[in-house]
């Protein structure tokens, strides 16, 4: 069993929540395969009293069915209670067993995968609210703890409910996926010794994605692990797109057809776009297929330098979802033998220059600390023009402003005449353009770092791979 990576803070988190004198209720939500599960059980183990998951695309019937069975496996003395015909009579059955149990300390009770349970016509939610609000909130021995991968539903339902709920949740955790450090990690556990350009690639194809991480080999090559992954007949992550967003969301057609906008698009779209490339209508609809996507992690929201926030674009963040519409795709599954081939074509070019710029995005506090800004007080943006397309900006109040450049190679990277005249055009025509009083200073952030040639000195800030896997503070 893989040991516990990453997710300090958050542990450290649950055990004062389990420690406190009052009763606590946690909510914990984030993208799915990222690892909540995994990280409740293996915080408390066998300290926890009661555990239930709600069943995918399960009725109301069968909710209820498999939380009486979860019920039984409790106590054996249960088996005199008659099945549960609602919710409330479901919790209450719940109030009768922990409390037969008795015994010292808190009472960790685990609901995992809650938005499942929330049923059409259902009445969980008015259930649980009864269930906190007239019995556990009223104890200092329970601990309540729900996770779900649904997070816009977590989010409309526990953390901002205007009902009953409403400022119940004692505390909440997005869990995220691991960073590049806690990637290698999470590998070396497993006896893996990639070297830290093999960890960049897994991380550009999966993301830090601990199930889909699980899932490597560690005695084959990045290469062939993706290409047995993915690209076989019968390869585990074949059909994981498709499967993901299916099971979070209701009528998913219409974020699927969102994200594949999003895929064509490196610097993202706007509102307007989306609704072009889309043909999904504009108004409360789309703000709300938007949101659920953003709090699942999969996309990210963000405005441009200098722009206001009526044009913000959307950008699709989510490594995998991006791999697979980039390739995964448009292959053959008879092509087994795929990604062995692809490293070495344009289309593989143009991807891994992408997902690296993604690496370098999803890692801005790492790029800080490499820049010795830590403390400084700085705001974070990309910038686009006719001209010119910067996508991290980093804006200091010590005056200073990095435009970064992200470079992904297999050796160091050099600059020629031509690339060395288009960072002169880029860097001139964003002073013009924001008429900016600050000192501009050009960052690379690339693999191997900058070749010394007669252009290198065009670079202030030099930054390597090895920078991104440093964990900030």
């Amino acid at each position: 069993m893989q040991l516990l990576v990453g997710r300090t803070k958050e542990a450290v988190l649950l055990e004062s929540k389990y420690q406190s004198m009052s009763a606590e209720f946690v909510a914990i939500y984030g993208r799915r395969r990222v690892g909540k599960t995994y990280l409740v059980r293996e915080v408390f183990k066998e300290r926890i009293t009661f555990q239930h998951t709600g069943v995918a695309n399960a009725g109301l019937r069968d909710q209820l069915g498999r939380f009486y069975a979860s019920l039984l496996r409790l106590v054996e003395s249960a088996g005199h209670l008659s099945p549960p015909e609602d919710w409330f009579e479901a919790f209450d059955l719940l109030i009768d067993v922990i409390e037969q149990k008795g015994g010292e300390g808190k009472k960790v009770i685990f609901l995992d995968e809650l938005p499942w349970l929330d049923t059409r016509n259902s009445k969980f939610l008015p259930a649980l609210e009864h269930f906190w609000n007239s019995w556990a909130s009223a104890r200092r021995d329970i601990l309540l703890v729900v996770c779900g991968s649904a997070a816009a539903w977590m989010v409309k339902n526990l953390l901002h409910n205007k009902g009953g709920l409403h400022n119940r949740v004692t505390e909440r955790i997005r869990l995220r996926p691991f960073t590049l450090a806690e990637t290698a990690t999470f590998l070396k556990t497993k006896n893996g010794v990639y070297d830290p350009y093999q960890v960049v690639l897994l991380y550009m194809t999966f993301g830090g994605i601990p199930f889909y991480l699980e899932k490597i080999k560690t005695d084959q090559s990045v290469l062939q692990n993706v290409n047995a992954l993915c690209f076989h007949p019968d390869a585990p992550l074949r059909d994981e797109y498709d499967n993901l967003y299916r099971s979070l969301f209701e009528q998913a057609d219409q974020h699927l057809k969102i994200v594949e906008a999003l895929s064509g698009k490196k610097k993202g779209l706007s509102r307007a776009e989306i609704i072009r490339h889309t043909g999904i209508a504009n108004g409360g609809g789309l703000t709300r297929l938007l949101r659920e996507l953003e709090e699942s992690h999969f996309i990210r929201k963000y405005k441009a330098f200098g722009k206001k926030e009526k044009d913000a674009l959307y950008q699709l963040v989510d490594l995998f979802s991006l791999f697979h519409h980039t390739f995964i795709h448009n292959t053959d599954p008879d092509d087994e033998n795929f990604w062995l081939n692809a490293h070495q074509t344009p289309a593989y070019a143009v991807w891994s220059g992408y997902a690296f710029e993604m690496v370098c995005l999803l890692h801005v506090p790492q790029i800080k600390d490499a820049l010795g800004i830590r403390g400084v007080q700085t705001s974070v943006a990309a910038w686009h023009s006719p001209e010119a397309q910067i996508d991290l900006v980093i804006d200091r109040k010590d005056q200073v402003i990095n435009l970064c450049e992200m470079k992904f190679s297999i050796d160091q990277f050099s600059i020629d005449k031509v690339y060395s005249e288009n960072l002169r055009r880029k860097i001139n025509t964003f002073k013009t353009a924001t008429d900016t009083k600050k000192a501009v200073f050009l960052t690379l952030i690339s693999t191997y770092g900058l070749a010394p040639g007669m252009y290198a000195g065009l670079v202030q800030n030099d930054i390597t791979m090895e920078a991104l896997f440093r964990e900030p503070g």
